[in-house]
């Protein structure tokens, strides 16, 4: 579901120089106390060095960042923000506040910290970028669709309730440099594997050597905001320079040995496409750290949540109890090992991630681990009483 269908066009939305960029009726609506103020409405294009590029009905300008800037790193200005800036002659010009955020994309900044990191916001589409030039690591894609589909800033985010993805935007998993791929059955048989592992996300296989499934993306991304995720030499930037028509993005070759790309794209930039909507393109992430993520793992493993709920206990951890059927599942080669493994990591990796800033999920994490220690020791000493006799 796109913002456009979320905030219906009024007639000087639709007209507003803005619309190329996703102004609409809500955001003409949040925006109107600033308008009050003389202030000049703009969405951000690119922040770099304490300042942005903010797109406004006048052109792009550049606005210094010192108000949008607070302490917390969830509520900093990011690309795909939108922003009340202060009118033409002010020197410096300033971006004063940030409207609030319909969806955000934010991923750990550190394993060992508990401070979420916003990539990109206000977007409907998502899309994994995978590249086929090296060896899947479905594991990875996981990961990412986990953040895609819990992605989240602290505040009210708008809800699809269509797909029930949590942060409103719309996952895609893009499969790039088909070309390298010759043999129809074996990029058929990586098509499934893909979609095994993200059960309900539309998996594309593209070119943009030879156009494969370009029509069908350009479709996609013609709805209001995307925004392209993936590791550096996936195929990023290659992707929006075939959407836009010309080499806005730098691309470079990758490394033969490994496949990895040198991270040509080093910000994070929002650009307009011909055919409609427009698009994010992020440097590549060399660490996809979970934020937050709960709701996002089980909908990635929606066939172990689904097992789950017939297992004989309702807190079953599927690894040793009686009557579990996620482990009966395993038993009988419906559910693979290496799922369930990936699986398991997650909600671990989640858990202390949360555990970071909720003390009560602390509490009890630190009262269940004293418990199994319990038992296992217990167990334990049970066995020994019993070879002794």
């Amino acid at each position: 579901m796109s913002n456009a269908s979320l905030h219906p066009f009024s007639s000087s939305a639709v007209q507003h120089p803005l619309a190329v960029y996703g102004w609409d009726e809500g955001w003409e609506a949040e925006f109107a106390p600033y308008a009050a103020q003389g202030l000049v409405p703009g969405r951000v294009v690119r922040v770099d060095r304490g300042r942005c590029d903010v797109a406004t009905p006048a052109g792009v300008v550049r606005a210094d960042t010192e108000f949008v800037v607070p302490h917390d790193p969830m509520k900093v200005v990011c690309t795909g923000d939108w922003v009340a800036v202060d009118p033409e002659g002010g020197d410096p010009r300033y971006a004063r506040t940030i409207l609030p955020r319909r969806t955000a994309f934010v991923r750990s900044t550190s394993s060992q910290r508990s401070e979420g990191q916003v990539l990109a916001t206000n977007i409907d589409h998502v899309v994994v970028c995978v590249s086929l030039a090296v060896e899947l690591d479905l594991g990875r894609i996981e990961r990412f669709l986990a953040l895609a589909m819990s992605s989240s800033n602290g505040e009210a985010l708008l809800h699809n309730a269509a797909d029930s993805w949590e942060s409103g935007a719309q996952p895609l998993v893009v499969l790039t440099k088909t070309d390298l791929v010759p043999d129809a059955t074996a990029l058929s048989y990586l098509v499934q594997d893909v979609e095994t592992t993200a059960p309900g996300v539309q998996v594309l296989p593209v070119s943009s050597m030879t156009g494969e499934g370009m029509d069908v993306l350009a479709a996609v991304v013609s709805d209001g905001t995307s925004v392209l995720l993936g590791v550096s030499g996936a195929g990023k930037s290659t992707l929006a320079n075939t959407l836009l028509g010309e080499d806005a993005m730098d691309v470079q070759s990758t490394r033969g040995v490994d496949g990895k790309g040198r991270h040509t794209t080093t910000t994070r930039n929002l650009l307009v496409l011909p055919g409609g909507g427009v698009l994010i393109d992020t440097p590549g992430l060399r660490g996809v750290g979970l934020f937050d993520a709960g709701t996002g793992v089980g909908q990635v493993f929606s066939e172990i949540e689904a097992l789950a709920a017939d297992c004989r206990f309702h807190d079953c951890a599927h690894e040793t109890e009686p009557g579990c059927a996620v482990l009966a599942a395993l038993a009988d080669g419906s559910l693979p090992e290496r799922r369930l493994d990936s699986y398991r990591k997650l909600v671990r990796e989640n858990l202390r991630i949360v555990a970071k800033t909720d003390a009560r999920l602390r509490a009890e994490i630190r009262r269940d681990w004293k418990r199994k220690h319990a038992e296992g020791r217990a167990a334990g000493e049970a066995k020994r009483s019993g070879r002794l006799r």
